[in-house]
């Protein structure tokens, strides 16, 4: 009976993890709606303006502008790594720290120093761990991102590189596409990337523009702002990646749950039953004695 009691104490334990997690599960759904419903009304924007940048800039020819000048003289870099704060969903934040390292070990083989700006705090402990120095370890950020954090972490990129301290900037994260598949990517953020010379008369129906005011005023304006909602987009696909992968895993482990609650009520019945049959042989032993 000893058996049978422990299977039942087991069983129990299991009942409420799994209570716990279905719990899980259901609140990051609720969060993955919230999130999908930012980073899709966000996306828009930032393919449109990054569209409109490179049309602009093959209609003005050869001009120059800091953010899209290389840096040819710093050997330094910036990796931003975009991580989640807290736990409990799968692998999303060991794939994103492991394209991380391969970015890092990369850019040193080829001789560059590289910054590191870890956004989480699965992040931080992880390059803590690693005893490997960091510039920057925020935690701030949850599934909420705020345009005004981010365009501050903008403004501070665009600075260095304008000054020419940096010569990249690179941002490592979870890219959503959808709700069965995310991807990690490593972004370069700086410079930014100029359109091949081809791709324009490619095009078909691509638009001639007359530029007022001229295009390098226009596009002083609008390059700092594709870096900036370029970078904001990362972190919106981040949040709502995250919230995928934590409803996935926490199904999952609702699931496993489930199947070993079964397994449990299996043994303690197989258990029970031989308990029950050991008493009737006691029952029957006895009464054979008396006769």
């Amino acid at each position: 009976m000893a058996k049978a009691r422990a299977i039942i104490k087991r069983r129990k334990a299991v009942q409420n993890i799994r209570k716990i997690t279905r719990t899980m599960q259901l609140i990051a759904t609720a969060r993955f709606q919230a999130a999908y419903n930012r980073a899709t009304a966000t996306k828009p924007y930032t393919e449109r303006i990054t569209e409109l940048v490179e049309q602009l800039s093959r209609g003005a020819g050869d001009i120059e502008h800091p953010l899209l000048r290389v840096n040819t003289e710093s050997r330094r870099s910036v990796l931003i790594v975009i991580t989640s704060n807290r736990g409990l969903c799968g692998g999303y934040n060991a794939a994103i720290l492991r394209s991380a390292l391969d970015h890092l070990r990369d850019r040193e083989h080829a001789g560059e120093t590289v910054d590191l700006h870890v956004l989480g705090r699965k992040g931080t402990g992880f390059f803590r761990f690693l005893n490997r120095p960091m510039a920057v370890a925020r935690s701030g950020f949850e599934d909420k991102p705020l345009f005004d954090d981010v365009n501050d972490i903008a403004q501070q990129m665009m600075e260095a590189y304008e000054r020419r301290q940096i010569n990249s900037v690179h941002v490592t994260f979870m890219r959503f596409i959808s709700t069965a598949v995310q991807r990690v990517t490593t972004l370069q953020l700086l410079p930014i990337e100029r359109p091949a010379a081809g791709d324009g008369a490619a095009r078909a129906g691509e638009v001639q523009y007359e530029f007022t005011p001229p295009a390098p005023e226009l596009l002083a304006e609008l390059l700092p702002e594709t870096v900036r909602v370029r970078l904001f987009q990362c972190f919106t696909d981040a949040a709502v990646s995250e919230q995928v992968a934590r409803m996935v895993a926490m199904k999952a482990a609702t699931d496993a749950a489930g199947d070993m609650v079964r397994s449990l009520t299996q043994q303690y019945n197989r258990a029970r039953q031989s308990q029950i049959t050991l008493e009737l042989l006691d029952i029957v032993s006895g009464a054979e004695a008396i006769k």
